[in-house]
């Protein structure tokens, strides 16, 4: 499985990763700063694991992203793989306005692996959430698991568009860098990543969605897994395989039954047609209370006027 041996190749070219996690994952909110529950470790936690406390070699400063994104993947390792038809309704409804940065800020798992079938030389992607210590800004990371290698789509969270997020992302670097972003071929990079992107957070929107179609595995639903106590020490374990979720397999059904020709006696009245899957979201909950939470559905094509009463 792709996502099984990046993480192996990872864990050969750093022997001492995982337990150098574990360290800093201990030390949070003591002797480093605290972060946000929904990132599991902080990319300067990583910076530190590849540089090894000192200058980074230039050769290494990608490494930062791709073991970012598999560190925070190997505690649960949720291969998520959605039915076909699902996965081709889901992925082609874009989701418009600014990112849902609440909605986001809820994976199911720290990181999560998302296999694309309808991406071109692309086999999926990972995807987690960082937490930028310095800056406080949260940032939606994507691992795309491309035919050639690795690579990140960086996307800072906020009030603005998909685009306008990795727009943001690419300029912060070229300025980090000392580089004008206009000596890059800067718009076909957003514009490039902008088309993936959209792709990706269609699936990872719907995973974050209320009540997701996802088949249980010894009863229970994806979950951030929580530590146990060794030796006066609280420590995470990965399991010692991938888990692949299935996706979409109720609601597979139900496109069928959409799409195939109804059945029954005609009626008076308009046409049966299809209305579109959308999404929609909105608030629940007081105002002023601590219970108020935004929620997002994808609302699947739904047949409309049909003979069956449906």
């Amino acid at each position: 499985m792709r996502p099984s041996n990046h993480l192996a190749a990872a864990g050969h070219m750093y022997p001492n990763a995982w337990k150098q996690v574990n360290t800093f994952r201990q030390s949070k909110g003591k002797d480093l700063p605290d972060w946000p529950s929904w990132c599991f470790l902080p990319m300067a936690a990583t910076y530190a694991i590849v540089s090894e406390g000192g200058a980074m070699p230039p050769n290494r400063i990608g490494d930062v992203a791709r073991l970012s994104a598999l560190i925070a993947w190997r505690y649960t390792q949720g291969v998520y793989q959605f039915e076909p038809a699902v996965y081709e309704a889901i992925s082609s409804t874009t989701a418009k306005g600014d990112l849902p940065v609440e909605v986001l800020h809820r994976l199911p798992e720290w990181g999560m692996y998302i296999e694309t079938p309808g991406l071109e030389d692309i086999y999926g992607f990972f995807a987690h959430l960082e937490f930028d210590i310095n800056t406080k800004r949260s940032e939606l990371r994507l691992l795309i698991d491309s035919d050639e290698m690795l690579y990140p789509i960086i996307l800072h969270m906020g009030e603005h568009t998909v685009t306008e997020a990795i727009d943001r992302a690419i300029s912060e670097g070229a300025k980090q860098g000392g580089i004008n972003k206009y000596n890059w071929p800067f718009e076909k990079m957003v514009e490039h990543q902008s088309k993936i992107a959209h792709h990706c957070i269609s699936l990872l929107l719907y995973l974050c969605s209320e009540e997701p179609d996802i088949a249980r595995i010894e009863h229970e639903l994806p979950q951030r897994p929580k530590a146990k106590k060794v030796k006066g020490e609280w420590k995470l374990f990965p399991p010692k395989k991938p888990k692949t979720w299935k996706v979409g397999e109720k609601v597979a059904q139900q496109l069928r039954a959409i799409y195939s020709e109804p059945k029954g006696e005609t009626r008076n009245g308009p046409a049966p047609h299809i209305r579109r899957a959308h999404w929609h979201g909105y608030w629940t909950g007081a105002k002023a209370g601590q219970d108020r939470k935004f929620i997002y559905k994808w609302l699947p094509p739904l047949l409309i006027n049909a003979t069956t009463g449906e």
